[in-house]
């Protein structure tokens, strides 16, 4: 057995998730489950950075979050929180 054939690592879910280390194919079923996992930990309002670069990415997150039904809210995040470069989302509580 080497070091691949081990479990997922488990990370701690906080309130910011930083998009700029995932691929973007990964995106849509990352949300997914991160959303899941915060309102299982009782995090509703959480900050997704996804970066300001041309907007593309922004863009595909603000769809995707659209379309989610754990998703109550979301707007750009002032300055002070990433400003463009990132989005506050509001969940919906269980």
């Amino acid at each position: 057995m080497n070091n691949y054939d081990t479990e997922p690592l488990k990370l701690a879910i906080e309130d910011v998730l930083d998009l700029h280390t995932f691929h973007p194919k990964d995106i849509p079923d990352l949300l997914e489950d991160y959303f899941c996992e915060c309102i299982k930990a009782g995090i509703v309002s959480v900050r997704i950075i996804h970066g300001k670069g041309k907007g593309i990415q922004k863009r595909r997150v603000q769809t995707l979050l659209r379309e989610n039904p754990l998703v109550l809210s979301f707007t750009d995040a002032p300055p002070e929180a990433g400003g463009w470069g990132a989005t506050l989302v509001e969940l919906k509580h269980p």
